[in-house]
């Protein structure tokens, strides 16, 4: 009897997820050609998880079971199968299915940053004598590169780098130094135990004078036998949080003799006899981290949109306590409680997927207008993808911790899939930059635009709000509920809110520097205001490129219906959980507010009706989510309980640490009974 209701009620729980499909309006197919980016990259990439899914080497069933040191090997095992296949299929310099196939991979791979970043490096930084030297051999992975910047001492300050490149004329070579401890180069992936090469940031000294940081071209191992060179000490750095199929590691430089001809110089230069030639823009050679940044935003909507398709799949099954006397137990997901935790996370994938596709379309055109000498465009996009680099990062692991709460003591188990997807997203928030520390570039960006009180008309649209004759509205055009869905009122709000935030972190630094203060501590003395106005900033920006992607993509009416309310949830959020801001200077009233905080709950009851097809349209398969929780069928305790019985702790029913241990505390005990 026992067993038999104990499957009935397996039966009943699988089915939970085929009732909210069946009921659906939406048509899933459509919205995952959007998430995509159209059709035809939906085929490619459900092209290339078949080729990974069903390959036994990247197979990831144990994944959650390794330890560290078998992680690391299974990487470097996957990453040989990866170029392997990649050869076989010609993918290797494929833009399109080269990055689909490692993302269907799901695991780390100590190679992945001779693709990531080396080869990037080259192709933005050496010359084209340089390029027909290295590019070939890094893309065929003759040789495996790393990106060697961070420090020990110095992430994000990269002016503050202290490896130094001396340039020796006398033979024609540069010689790269680790001079201190901190110097020591430190977390750069492959570097450990994987890299041959490695592109080195280090400061430049020719003829007396330090000309800052450049790159140079820096062999670490031998080609023979992998042996470490002269002068080199390299090895991984230890257990981290995560990332444990990663090689990242730290690198020593003991007077390394390279070549003058290694130091890349598509843009600087250093002649013979020592002679520096300096680029046309000082921070041309940032443009490595900003492809970085650009692709973070993708990531960031890629990992937020796994998390919450676990979160809301489970909540569907997962029932808990009748709402009624006698009743049945209530599916989590119909607490409004919980859909006012998990439905926003929803709409903030769906927003940082169109951001992302704008700032790649950014640094794409603004990557071919550098190419060809026009740096114009550069100050912009160095604002713009610091910017949303750490507003999406920033806000994807929120949103993961908040999916993972949601699935109560479950989400803490690594069968949940959700404490990987934490720890390989939350990273992201440090690598690449700091969010702090981005926050305030973009800050100096605003600063600048701010203090030169230009006409709309003569600066960028992203920033056309804080121009001179910009008008500002004293109160929130919003009079009945419903307004509050008009896009114009949406944006208009936002704006306000950051040119006030901007021209208040203005005003306060301004008054510091009026009492004598100096600039730079003025504008430490403000930074927490800076801050604030940045994050406004970019929240406006995302809100932009939502609203563009709702108001121009092509979409059947229930799924545009659906799309504008998502749209709609991510901005009345947004201005729910920063209220203080929207009512600064009385913009927005509290009856406003009250107005906003009811059309969410109205949104909620819409988007509740969908949220399966929402999340399914997503279109991330089992071996992708890694997931017990997550699966698309729903059936989850009966593979929970398959799960834990193929954990390493349970091939025997006594465990060898009794007969070590535990047997000599409980055989007096045994005894005596």
């Amino acid at each position: 009897f026992v067993c038999a209701f104990i499957f009935n009620l397996l039966i009943v729980m699988s089915k939970e997820l085929k009732v909210e499909r069946d009921q659906s309006n939406l048509d899933v197919q459509e919205l995952t050609h959007v998430w995509d980016g159209g059709e035809y990259i939906t085929d490619i990439r459900r092209e290339v998880e078949d080729i990974v899914f069903s390959d036994p080497t990247f197979s990831n069933d144990d994944k959650y079971f390794l330890s560290t040191e078998e992680a690391f090997v299974r990487g470097m095992e996957k990453s040989v199968r990866y170029v392997e296949v990649s050869r076989e299929l010609d993918l290797m310099d494929d833009p399109l299915k080269r990055p689909l196939f490692k993302r269907a991979i799901n695991a780390e791979l100590p190679i992945e940053l001779n693709e990531v970043m080396f080869i990037p490096a080259l192709e933005g930084q050496a010359s084209d004598e340089q390029l027909k030297k290295w590019l070939g051999p890094a893309k065929r992975h003759e040789i495996i590169g790393a990106y060697a910047q961070t420090e020990m001492g110095h992430g994000t300050f990269i002016r503050g780098l202290e490896t130094t490149a001396t340039y020796d004329p006398t033979t024609r070579e540069f010689v790269l130094n680790s001079p201190t401890l901190t110097s020591l180069k430190w977390w750069p992936g492959s570097l450990g135990h994987t890299a041959t090469h490695a592109v080195v940031v280090a400061r430049l000294i020719t003829k007396g004078t330090d000309y800052g940081i450049h790159q140079f071209f820096v062999p670490l191992r031998s080609l023979k036998d992998h042996r470490p060179l002269p002068g080199i000490k390299a090895g991984d750095i230890g257990t981290k949080f995560g990332y444990f199929g990663a090689d990242n590691g730290f690198l020593r430089l003991d007077h390394v003799r390279i070549p003058r001809e290694n130091m890349l110089m598509r843009y600087a230069k250093v002649d013979v006899d020592g002679t520096y030639n300096k680029p046309a823009h000082e921070k041309i050679s940032y443009s490595t981290m900003i492809m970085v940044r650009a692709y973070l935003v993708l990531f960031s909507a890629d990992y937020l949109s796994r998390a919450v398709t676990i979160a809301t799949r489970y909540s569907v099954v997962r029932r808990q306590t009748p709402n009624k006397p006698d009743g049945l137990e209530t599916q989590i997901l119909d607490y409004v409680t919980h859909q006012y935790k998990l439905l926003p996370e929803i709409a903030n994938s769906y927003a940082l997927k169109m951001a992302s596709r704008f700032m790649m379309e950014l640094y794409v055109q603004s990557k071919g207008q550098i190419n060809e000498g026009d740096l114009s465009s550069l100050p912009v996009l160095h604002a713009t993808s610091s910017g949303l680099k750490a507003f999406s990062t920033e806000m994807a692991c929120r949103g993961i911790e908040v999916c993972r709460l949601a699935c109560g003591g479950m989400g803490y188990s690594l069968a949940s899939g959700l404490p990987y997807i934490y720890v390989t997203a939350v990273p992201s928030q440090t690598y690449e930059g700091d969010n702090t520390v981005l926050y305030l570039q973009t800050a100096r960006y605003l600063h600048k635009v701010y203090s030169q009180r230009q006409a709309q008309s003569e600066l960028p649209a992203d920033v056309a709000y804080l121009a001179s004759d910009y008008p500002r509205h004293r109160t929130c055009a919003a009079r009945s509920p419903y307004q509050l869905f008009d896009a114009h009122i949406q944006l208009e709000a936002y704006r306000q809110r950051a040119v006030r935030t901007v021209s208040k972190a203005y005003y306060i630094m301004g008054l510091a520097v009026t009492k004598g203060m100096d600039q730079s501590d003025a504008w430490n003395a403000t930074s927490v205001e800076w801050v604030r106005a940045a994050k406004a900033h970019c929240h406006l920006s995302v809100l932009q490129m939502f609203i563009k992607a709702v108001q121009t993509l092509n979409m059947s009416p229930n799924n545009q219906h659906i799309f504008k309310a998502l749209c709609d949830l991510f901005a009345l959020h947004g201005i729910v959980e920063n209220g203080r801001e929207f009512r600064q200077d009385g913009y927005m009233s509290s009856e406003q507010l009250d107005m906003t905080q009811t059309q969410i709950y109205d949104l909620l009851t819409i988007i509740r009706k969908e949220a399966v097809p929402l999340v399914d349209a997503f279109d991330h398969r089992d071996e992708l989510l890694c997931s017990v929780l997550g699966r698309y069928d729903g059936d989850v305790y009966n593979h929970l309980y398959q799960w834990a019985l193929k954990c390493p702790r349970n091939k025997s029913e006594v465990h060898p640490s009794y007969d070590l241990h535990l047997k000599k505390l409980l055989k007096p005990t045994a005894a005596k009974l």
